[in-house]
């Protein structure tokens, strides 16, 4: 173990005892931006960079674990994504269905998949269905992963959900509008039944949502860090943490 090491962990175990748990986030959102750039500036290609991005999403989950955070939220492919070249794409969805079969078969975590998977090729999606709904019995941390996922894609699936629910009920749009309240949206959303973020990060320093949970996120905080996501350590965690941990949140007051 060199010095850099000694010191490294001197300051983890520093940022660690620093924390207050009693105001640690409770849903941890995550924008995993920079697998890309990654792999450019370590000459290696796209398809490395991606691979190394789902691998840092184990570490993650682990350490967010750790820390007893009760549900994680990734981003790891946009409807926007979806335009890129079909080789670069195939090399993202082979990607995600790694993690996916992956986190399925650790046994510890219960994955939804939030996004419009019917965007996606039928056989990937297909794949990625099916793991998931193998991890629904696990009574363990909520995963979620966004693939095909845009924000206001889902506001569009929510409201399209409700005007149907509505109309097989017997309503006509005129006691719809009559009758609409927040929480009616709310309940037609991907996330249905969970907690909003407390807290969202995204690296590679932008400093932007994106469209990245529009609805659930009004009320959350935000950490930019800008390290790119495969490079990504346990320390830029316990800052975001440690960040949080302090602010006095107002919830819009």
């Amino acid at each position: 173990m060199n010095v850099s090491d000694v010191l490294y962990g001197a300051y983890e175990r520093r940022l660690l005892r620093q924390l207050d748990t009693s105001r640690l986030p409770r849903h941890v959102g995550a924008i995993i931006d920079g697998n890309r750039r990654w792999a450019k500036d370590a000459r290696q290609d796209l398809e490395s960079g991606y691979q190394a991005g789902a691998a840092k999403v184990d570490e993650f989950l682990d350490w967010c674990h750790e820390l007893g955070v009760g549900t994680v939220t990734f981003w790891v492919l946009s409807t926007d994504n979806l335009q890129r070249p079909a080789g670069e794409l195939a090399s993202i969805l082979d990607a995600v269905e790694t993690l996916v079969d992956r986190l399925a078969a650790d046994g510890r975590w219960r994955l939804t998949l939030m996004g419009s998977l019917e965007l996606l090729p039928a056989e990937a999606a297909g794949r990625l269905k099916s793991s998931a709904d193998g991890t629904a019995g696990v009574d363990g941390m909520q995963v979620n992963i966004c693939v095909g996922y845009g924000g206001r894609q889902e506001l569009t699936d929510a409201i399209r959900s409700l005007l149907l629910e509505k109309a097989a009920a017997g309503c006509d749009l005129e006691q719809v509008a009559r009758t609409l309240e927040v929480d009616h949206i709310a309940e037609h959303l991907y996330t249905k039944g969970q907690p909003d973020p407390d807290l969202v990060i995204r690296t590679s320093g932008e400093q932007r949502l994106s469209g990245f949970l529009l609805w659930q996120s009004v009320h959350s905080e935000f950490y930019f860090c800008d390290a790119l996501w495969p490079a990504f350590r346990r320390v830029d965690l316990l800052r975001a943490m440690r960040s949080y941990a302090s602010r006095e949140r107002r919830f819009g007051t």
